[in-house]
């Protein structure tokens, strides 16, 4: 059985990313890429779908031993676990080197006092544990294939096969530094080039204390941000600056339930706020690379912008269910694809627009093409900015007209009247203010309870929803707005835990709510850091700065959080790590040492 969520770790290499468990094993890895099928796909159902654990040898009847210590080895996304044992304690360092040829998985075994017994036990199964390769010997190198692809298994070790599992057992001494190596190559290809561990070990750190030498932030809560800003950079798909929402699929919202979807593609909406964060904290080359990312997904169909994409841009996300896996604790269907993709989301037009606007404003070289494609989506928000949409929560029942939606259109016009302003671009000035007027008149006059001060979540509703949170965020309204305030007070009525967090919006149990999902969810974390946000912008400086440090106190002993947070179970749930939750903690980070919540 897979570990609880926030028992993993998170390696990767910029265009795959492994979970290692605290017991040592990889229970998920997709090769070659984030959205590629699974080699390890145990998470989701059982070790009969793939794993492979290294750690101290322990009895068949025995669980495996779970590492007294691990870390990451400085502002790296190189993992270190420890075990202490009766016989001595070992430290197995595991890394996925950043590539330019065969993604590999690396993992260095290290005697640290007395001897011990250690085992690797590497099941591979393809497609998602469904297709068991065929593994054999290869000029002394084991190696399994099917279909279309290769793993290669390196290791000084001597290898055995048994239970369809290859197992390695060798002992440890103070000193000693084995290491144990899988490699994909596509399987009609030569063999990959045998793996030089210590090498790669050395230029991976390198790369990633030169990169975090590059961030700008340095204050209150460094750590964290630094540990959210690699994390943001390890789901960030280097050949092409796609950035994933997560590097996993089903992983639920709701143990045991039905809210399970696949992250592993580019939602324009994550990827624009992620781009936010990078570019406030000094990371102008990633700002570029997802803007020249953005103008290859949309070219030549900017009026049908997606919700999301692939990594490199695709456009079909077909959704299917692999009804072979059981789910992750019973959390079924596992899912593949995302049906969302061809969601009407009108907020996106908003997110694209403020992060090139941000661009423009941080210096980033002008983009003729970019600016154009501005102007593009403003044309098309003309026409459809007043039809009712599926909103940023990716709804599957009816379309509403969500309030979050219309001022994110305002805010599209917004930030493109600015850019004419500049002299950035060219377009039909005064039409478009009037166009931002009317969009502001309509949302608070519809969108608006007076009985209740508050915002709603839809015209007509008498629900809340958390994104409400982000009108003065976006410059909709003054933090100091009655509305404003109001609005806030009613989400922290109506939408908290009973822990203080932020749900995203009501949910109906066993009954199909709003969303058109039976089942409830976690508090949503990136809710909850808005509400710090705002809690901040209105003066309440202090109970921002506990929520925020409550927040944080929920991330993993990595620093990594999931998606939601489960307050009856008290653990992480969603798909894990979540870059909608880590870019809103450097967010409010950010936003609190402006303050001087910290006498910053």
């Amino acid at each position: 059985m897979a570990g609880r969520i926030e028992d993993y770790a998170l390696i990767g290499d910029m265009q795959t990313a492994a979970l290692v468990c605290r017991d040592g094993t990889v229970d998920w890895l997709c090769l070659p890429r984030f959205d590629s099928h699974a080699i390890f796909a145990g998470l989701l159902g059982t070790e009969d779908h793939g794993f492979w654990r290294i750690g101290p040898a322990h009895a068949p009847d025995e669980e495996p031993p779970r590492a007294a210590r691990r870390s990451y080895r400085g502002d790296s996304l190189v993992l270190e676990s420890e075990w202490d044992t009766g016989r001595g304690t070992v430290r197995v360092t595991d890394f996925m080197p950043p590539r330019d040829g065969a993604p590999q998985l690396i993992r260095i075994v290290e005697g640290v006092s007395g001897r011990v017994k250690m085992r690797s036990a590497l099941r591979m199964r393809f497609s998602y544990g469904r297709v068991v390769p065929w593994v054999h010997k290869h000029e002394g190198r084991t190696v399994a294939v099917a279909g279309p692809d290769s793993v290669w298994f390196d290791t000084p070790t001597e290898t055995y096969g048994k239970s369809l599992t290859t197992y390695s057992d060798f002992t440890v001494a103070p000193g000693d530094r084995i290491a144990l190596t899988i490699s994909w190559q596509p399987s009609h290809k030569e063999p990959p080039p045998l793996p030089e561990p210590e090498q790669s070990l050395e230029a991976t750190e390198d790369f990633w204390r030169e990169w975090v030498e590059h961030c700008t932030y340095h204050g209150p809560y460094r750590e964290a941000v630094v540990r959210s800003l690699i994390t943001l950079k390890a789901l960030t798909y280097a050949p092409t600056g796609g950035i994933v929402a997560a590097p996993t699929t089903s992983l639920p919202e709701d143990i045991g339930g039905v809210r399970n979807w696949d992250y592993r593609y580019t939602w324009l909406r994550d990827a624009a706020i992620t781009l936010s964060s990078l570019l406030r904290t000094g990371y102008r080359e990633e700002a570029r690379a997802w803007r020249e990312w953005l103008l290859r997904a949309v070219a030549g169909d900017p009026e049908n912008l997606q919700i999301m994409y692939g990594i490199a841009g695709e456009r079909e996300l077909g959704e299917a269910e692999l009804d072979w896996l059981p789910g992750y604790e019973n959390s079924a269907p596992v899912r593949v694809g995302n049906g969302a993709a061809h969601q009407l989301q009108l907020d996106v037009y908003g997110e694209v627009t403020e992060a090139l606007h941000l661009a423009h404003m941080t210096g980033l070289a002008r983009n003729d093409y970019a600016s154009l494609l501005q102007l593009k989506l403003i044309r098309y928000l003309e026409k459809h900015w007043q039809e009712p949409d599926e909103g940023i929560w990716e709804v599957r029942g009816p379309r509403r007209h969500f309030v979050h939606s219309k001022v994110m259109a305002w805010v599209a016009v917004d930030r493109t009247i600015k850019l004419i302003e500049s002299g950035d671009a060219d377009g039909p000035l005064e039409e478009w203010k009037q166009l931002r007027d009317d969009m502001h008149r309509d949302v608070c006059e519809k969108g608006y309870d007076k009985e209740r001060n508050t915002f709603t979540q839809s015209y007509g509703s008498k629900e809340l929803d958390a994104s409400l949170l982000l009108i003065p965020q976006m410059g909709f309204l003054p933090p100091d707005d009655k509305r404003v305030i109001g609005t806030i007070e009613a989400i922290q009525r109506e939408l908290s835990t009973p822990d203080g967090f932020i749900l995203r919006y009501p949910t109906e149990g066993d009954h199909a709510g709003v969303d058109g999902l039976p089942g409830d969810e976690g508090a949503f974390l990136a809710c909850s850091f808005w509400m710090a946000d705002d809690l901040a912008m209105i003066g309440r400086v202090d109970e921002a700065r506990k929520l925020f440090e409550k927040l944080l106190s929920l991330r993993n002993d990595l620093g990594l959080l999931a998606e939601e947070w489960d307050p009856r179970l008290k653990r992480q749930v969603g798909n894990f790590p979540q870059a909608f939750s880590h870019v809103p903690l450097i967010d409010t980070a950010l936003r609190l040492t402006a303050s001087g919540a910290y006498g910053g």
